[in-house]
């Protein structure tokens, strides 16, 4: 995705994702303080045989016999590829729609997401410290990639339930707050599922355009309404939105393998999926600098606006920031979480960074008045 990956900010200088960033490093003769994660260097022999590589550390990088004697010689830290894994566990950038969805016109069940999910599911519980290892290492490099992606954005966080249908006025909605918060010059940042998520992404995506083009998207997706009973069928209408309508708006998608019966949607330019869902739902509130907005969920949403109460509550990572609540009746009466929100809130910083509002139209002016 280099259309949407050049939004962001680059990473770290002594980080190596590229073979041109790898060449543009030994142009220099010395390696010494980086670090290569997952680049290819088998065609670099003759530079990695001449290059001083003392103290550089090599994350999963394929190297030639003689390169990789050599370089350990030199004292660097080399960790192979590993070898028969869905997932590259060093990689140093963020998924793409396409690259998770890899194979998609074979069936979902053929992709790189899902063979990653049947992974997990077959070593999750057999106890075997190389597995846990593997994804560690995994969710730490995309956590890695993640903020290096983000740095200097203002990141508002959409949440809400994967059972938000396309097709509905509800998943519109979402779809209108996720590309207004991008018009305001917002980086959106969902769960990276189905539902009110891909809805937020969507609309996001649908930033650059007229307001035309969502109209059409929201109509071509509604004829695949749910990932079920197919998530091929459902995942190949957003890939047919996507070619009928190229380079659109980025966004961020932050989803798990630990749901990973919820394929991720592929309207989030940049997919930060983990392994471990704490690992991820804590990132992603974490990052929300500008605020989150809670569109009605169940479970999993209400313990993500607690989760951000928290350390709203306590000022643990600095100030308070804007908590959006959308649609009353649903979290005043059907989950009655807003009450208990406004009594944690009372008399605190974070009493005048809380709004419930009626419907999703008012979220944006309501987190715009918070942030003032």
């Amino acid at each position: 995705m280099p259309d949407e990956e050049a939004k962001f900010p680059a990473g770290s200088d002594t980080e190596i994702e590229s073979l041109a960033e790898f060449d543009a490093a030994a142009a220099h003769n010395t390696l010494a303080g980086f670090r290569v994660q997952s680049v290819d260097l088998t065609t670099r022999t003759p530079v990695l045989l001449r290059t001083d590589t003392a103290g550089a550390v090599f994350l999963g990088c394929a190297m030639e016999p003689d390169a990789a004697a050599k370089v350990r010689a030199d004292g660097a830290l080399v960790f192979p590829p590993v070898p028969h894994l869905p997932f590259d566990p060093y990689r140093g950038t963020l998924y793409s729609p396409a690259e998770l969805f890899e194979g998609l016109a074979a069936g979902y069940e053929r992709t790189p997401d899902a063979l990653s999910y049947a992974w997990f599911q077959r070593t999750k519980a057999d106890g075997d410290i190389f597995s846990s290892m593997l994804r560690s290492i995994h969710d730490d490099a995309i956590s890695d990639a993640l903020d290096e992606l983000l740095v200097g954005a203002r990141v508002v966080g959409v949440m809400g339930g994967h059972a938000m249908g396309r097709g509905t006025a509800e998943y519109e909605g979402a779809a209108v707050l996720g590309r207004t918060l991008a018009r305001a010059g917002f980086t959106v940042a969902t769960g990276g599922g189905p539902g009110a998520m891909e809805a937020a992404n969507l609309g996001a995506y649908a930033a650059p355009f007229d307001d035309a083009m969502l109209g059409s998207a929201l109509e071509l997706l509604a004829e695949e309404p749910s990932f079920r009973p197919s998530v091929s069928a459902w995942a190949r209408a957003a890939f047919e939105v996507r070619t009928k309508w190229p380079r659109g708006g980025t966004s961020v998608g932050i989803p798990t393998w630990f749901y990973g019966h919820e394929p991720p949607n592929a309207f989030a330019g940049a997919i930060a999926k983990y392994f471990a869902n704490a690992t991820r739902e804590d990132g992603l509130l974490a990052r929300s600098n500008a605020g989150v907005v809670f569109l009605p969920g169940a479970a999993g949403t209400v313990q993500e606006i607690f989760d951000n109460a928290t350390p709203n509550y306590y000022e643990s990572r600095g100030g308070p920031t804007p908590m959006v609540l959308v649609d009353r009746a649903h979290w005043t009466e059907r989950l009655p979480t807003w009450p208990l929100l406004e009594a944690l809130a009372k008399d605190r910083p974070m009493a005048g960074r809380i709004a419930l509002v009626d419907s999703v139209s008012e979220a944006p002016e309501a987190l715009a008045r918070m942030s003032r």
